[in-house]
């Protein structure tokens, strides 16, 4: 027997010191649109509305560190492409970085969005 949720997952939030820019990396990296904007907050969001990943100011934003076993990623995005090789040049070319460790690299790759945030491309 299922158990009746409470609501449905509507969204993601994730904070930075720059949140306009954090929007326009993962809008272009995902293709979808920027829904919301103003200064502390921006949202973007499959064209359906049914999901959005916010990103909130957060002026004293320090990113994460990976790997360090003494301190987590706190959370991170996987971003399904067809061709990891092509995937990791466009993200670099919008600003991420690719992380030194590479835990399996044929499969997904691992990098910082522009504020720091750990995200992964999953092949």
């Amino acid at each position: 027997m299922a158990a009746r949720s409470v609501g449905s997952l509507s969204g993601v939030a994730l904070e930075g010191r720059d949140p306009a820019a954090l929007a326009a990396f993962y809008s272009a990296v995902t293709g979808w649109p920027i829904l919301h904007s103003d200064e502390d907050w921006y949202s973007i969001g499959a064209p359906d509305g049914a999901f959005h990943l916010s990103f909130q100011l957060a002026p004293e934003h320090e990113p994460p560190a990976w790997p360090d076993p003494a301190s987590s990623m706190q959370a991170h995005l996987h971003v399904r492409v067809d061709d990891l090789d092509a995937a990791e040049a466009r993200v670099l070319e919008l600003g991420a970085t690719r992380f030194a460790h590479q835990p399996n690299p044929d499969g997904s790759r691992v990098f910082a969005d522009p504020a720091g945030h750990p995200f992964c491309l999953c092949g």
